[in-house]
């Protein structure tokens, strides 16, 4: 007892110049981002998906004697199923751990970011953020008519007839195109249904109105329910938890831009390889382009 507490008196004597993680004093809210295409990224740009962020976000959780976990969002959106198991991945552990989960928008928290939002029990938004978009989208290109000015045959051969259904390189089908919609019309609910679960206490506006996939900057989000306060992350958590709070950013590593580096033993890819991948590097920078595109960023 008496060597305990000497050590807590040298403790105290000792705080003000001892890293603020080891103060008594000092709340610990560890911050995982959360930034970029979900699922549709570009080579220099990696996409958010749930093998990409899992690490970050266990390493976040189990900090010894956090207050909270804090989630910085800057997404357009992207794939409903990545955005969907990042979303269950935080809830899960939050339930686990008993730990309240606080987002942070910054530019952008939209369609697939702003369910990556609703897993927190708190949204925080600039006041010049975008929020909402609570739709579901698909775009592609067509290069049938290219394909036939350049006289080149696509030769494809399948087993099942809607197999190459919305193949980019074949004329647009309508019974193709009902399909698609049908099938975001059953994604729709289902993302209607999670933020209904998540923000329904709290929701103002008409679903009509919230479920059209139109967005807002973070004030008219506010009002309608999406977002709780307007604010930024430090202000917010100095306000809540005292001047001293410590939030350290817990990241999963990697190589150069995130991505991760071979080893010595990796085998180099093929020209062939890197050739027939060019043009889906550029149709998926295309349309990572478009996401963030439509919301002016």
């Amino acid at each position: 007892m008496a060597t305990a507490s000497l050590f807590t008196q040298l403790r105290r004597h000792m705080a003000p110049i001892l890293p603020a993680s080891l103060r008594d004093d000092a709340a610990i809210v560890p911050v995982v981002r959360l930034a970029g295409t979900i699922g549709v990224g570009t080579p220099l740009r990696p996409a958010l998906t749930l093998a990409g962020v899992a690490k970050s976000l266990d390493k976040a959780f189990a900090v010894k004697g956090a207050k909270a976990v804090a989630l910085v969002i800057n997404s357009p959106g992207g794939a409903p199923a990545q955005s969907h198991l990042i979303y269950k991945r935080i809830r899960d552990l939050a339930a686990e751990k008993h730990l309240p989960v606080i987002a942070f928008v910054e530019d952008v928290a939209a369609s697939g970011g702003y369910m990556l939002a609703c897993a927190a029990d708190e949204i925080v938004a600039d006041p010049f953020s975008i929020v909402g978009s609570i739709g579901v989208v698909s775009a592609g290109f067509g290069f049938d008519k290219a394909l036939e000015k350049l006289g080149i045959d696509r030769r494809v051969y399948t087993a099942g007839e809607r197999k190459v259904m919305l193949d980019p390189f074949q004329p647009e089908k309508a019974e193709d195109v009902e399909r698609l919609k049908s099938l975001q019309k059953d994604i729709h609910a289902v993302f209607a249904g999670l933020v209904r679960a998540r923000r329904g206490d709290v929701l103002t506006a008409d679903e009509t109105t919230l479920f059209s996939g139109e967005f807002w900057t973070a004030e008219q989000a506010q009002e309608f329910g999406l977002v709780d306060s307007i604010g930024d992350l430090r202000a917010f958590l100095r306000a809540r938890y005292g001047e001293k709070v410590v939030t350290p950013l817990i990241q999963s590593g990697g190589g150069l831009f995130g991505r991760r580096v071979p080893g010595v033993g990796a085998q180099a890819e093929s020209a062939a390889a890197i050739g027939a991948g060019f043009a889906d590097e550029i149709v998926q920078a295309a349309e990572a382009r478009a996401l963030w595109g439509r919301f002016g960023l």
